[in-house]
């Protein structure tokens, strides 16, 4: 019986994953759950799956989760801070450790569940993209288990020799990494339109169905750059052996090629689900869910290069990857505030990578030596960004 933690649990990762839980009560049980504010969700949640604890944001939301649960005769223990988002995977004996949190703010726990030797889903791309020798150094000395649970790495950790990850030897004959990307809800936008996008025009994405920040990544593709940086240190290869392909069908999830000619591909529904499932239970398989891929039933499957002068902020990615050091996380934290705006309708679509390549050049380049240095970079390209916001 595995022990789970969700950190993030009433968000669209978090509730697939109490789903396929759900489905297999004899071999999972949730200890812990954490939440920002959607306390009412939570509740239910901690009714439904008991857990020892339960994380909010703050001491208002704890208090108010505290009443629902004492109305429900639920014994569930109430914690709020990032302190206590620690306290959720170190003191609550769990084995397995779902990393939902979007964002900066997932870091810290996730972390903290690689130096706890825990078997980390990871959920979060913050945690790599900010800092990513660091994670994989906790993951080492922590002895535990890093299983990527984003479609795409997912996609690619299945199609890989099983001793690749942990040593990505040359002989093994990987040659490059392609990660697939729906395209998003723009990509045969006329681009002279791109001016009036709105956020709901951006959170309609074709084929998934995600919160309202990554919707938007997706549909400029933000996404599938920190996608690229993660995948540079989940596998090990050279970020010249990483591509991306444009794939509106999003049946391919991604693809590996071989020296011999051979390219491996993971298809399936687009259901997260199912990197969710084959995380849970690795390394066996467990019923998701998920219906049947019926590839009578699909259309032509296309794929094509990404356009980068639709897609601006999937260059950034990539010019921030080569750069290293401290660029990604000033990339993500730029590109956080933006989209923050865009989705208050403080700024226009287009003004996105305009807000991060501007942050990307006023701060210089350092090597991302430790936690607390990488958070306080976080906290200095956040305010810049806002900076340039407030002057558009």
């Amino acid at each position: 019986m595995k022990q789970v933690a969700i950190l993030g649990s009433t968000g669209s990762i978090g509730m697939n994953t109490l789903d396929v839980i759900r489905n297999h009560p004899d071999r999972f049980k949730v200890v812990a759950l954490t939440a920002g504010k959607q306390i009412e969700k939570l509740a239910e949640q901690c009714a439904e799956f008991k857990p020892a604890i339960a994380v909010v944001s703050d001491v208002n939301g704890a208090a108010s989760l505290s009443k629902l649960l004492l109305d429900k005769q639920i014994k569930t223990q109430v914690l709020y801070g990032p302190a206590a988002l620690v306290a959720a995977v170190t003191e609550s004996n769990c084995d397995t450790v779902m990393a939902a949190i979007v964002g900066a703010a997932g870091l810290v726990p996730a972390l903290a569940a690689a130096k706890a030797g825990k078997r980390v889903l990871l959920a979060n791309k913050e945690a790599l993209v900010m800092s990513g020798d660091l994670f994989m150094q906790a993951m080492k000395q922590g002895g535990g288990e890093l299983l990527p649970i984003d479609s795409e790495h997912n996609a690619i950790f299945q199609c890989l020799p099983n001793q690749f990850t942990k040593n990505p030897n040359p002989s093994l004959g990987v040659e490059e990494l392609w990660l697939t990307a729906s395209g998003g809800p723009f990509r045969n936008t006329p681009l002279e339109q791109l001016a009036d996008i709105t956020p709901e025009q951006a959170c309609a994405h074709p084929n998934w169905v995600m919160g309202r920040k990554i919707s938007v990544d997706s549909a400029t593709m933000m996404n599938k750059g920190l996608e690229v940086i993660e995948a540079f240190w989940l596998f090990g290869l050279p970020l010249e052996k990483i591509k991306v392909l444009i794939h509106p069908q999003s049946v391919v999830h991604s693809m590996v090629r071989y020296r011999d000619g051979s390219v491996l591909a993971q298809l399936g529904q687009p259901d997260m689900r199912t990197p969710i499932a084959y995380g849970l239970a690795w390394p066996e398989r467990i019923e998701a869910g998920v219906a049947p891929l019926s590839l009578t039933q699909l259309a032509a499957l296309s794929f094509s290069e990404p356009d980068l002068a639709r897609f601006p902020c999937l260059s950034l990615a990539f010019s921030a990857a080569k750069a290293g050091g401290i660029a990604p996380t000033v990339l993500n934290a730029a590109n956080e505030v933006a989209v923050a705006a865009f989705l208050d309708e403080g700024l226009p679509y287009l003004r996105i990578p305009e807000v991060v390549e501007k942050t990307l050049s006023a701060i210089s380049a350092a090597n991302a030596d430790s936690l607390e240095f990488i958070l306080e970079v976080d906290a200095r390209a956040r305010k810049l960004a806002k900076e340039f916001i407030c002057k558009h």
